[in-house]
């Protein structure tokens, strides 16, 4: 299969993705500034979440610039991120609804974690793959951002039990962490 091919899929299904998410996004009855404060966690949850999936978007995206030929283990790691992704929107929705609750923190984290863990896999199983140009292991290779993040969301996760807040700022600090794109790839392809 051409890569092309399963990055369009993939574009499809991230853009179902952002799009589920905004159309939680409803406007308030009242006609006042007081209605717009009271949807901020909303608001700002699909703010995060927004990020989360743009990020994964842009490094899905230059992962695959990397790619010469697709095979079975690549599509179904894919499709793996593409499902643990697709849960985002409802872990999204129960978050700006009880931003301070225990449970829905949780999910929230476990939401961002699996996502990190299958893309280490896509990574792990493009890396393995024939055809694949040898230089990317060696620009995959210090991937610190990578492995701090999955530790970043089991503490927040854990620590939701404690003080919801605390973890939220910790996702929200994890995003921040991957504002800037991944260049490792970018110095690889030039």
């Amino acid at each position: 299969m051409e890569r092309e091919r399963l990055t369009a899929f993939s574009d499809g299904v991230i853009a179902i993705i952002i799009t589920i998410m905004v159309l939680e996004l409803r406007a308030p009855h009242e006609t006042d500034w007081t209605a717009l404060r009271e949807l901020t966690p909303i608001f700002l949850s699909y703010v995060l979440s927004f990020l989360y999936v743009a990020i994964y978007w842009n490094n899905h995206h230059h992962l695959f610039y990397t790619v010469a030929r697709v095979n079975g283990a690549i599509l179904w790691a894919n499709t793996c991120l593409l499902f643990w992704l697709s849960l985002i929107p409802f872990a999204t929705a129960w978050l700006g609804q009880n931003y301070l609750a225990t449970w829905p923190v949780v999910l929230y984290g476990v939401a961002l974690l699996m996502p990190a863990l299958t893309y280490k896999l896509l990574q792990t199983v493009i890396l393995r793959a024939s055809g694949t140009d040898p230089r990317l292991a060696l620009a995959l290779g210090n991937d610190i951002k990578g492995v701090m993040s999955p530790l970043f969301y089991g503490v927040a996760i854990g620590l939701a039990f404690w003080n919801p807040i605390v973890s939220e700022a910790i996702y929200a600090l994890v995003a921040l962490m991957w504002i800037v794109p991944d260049r490792r790839i970018e110095k690889f392809a030039s």
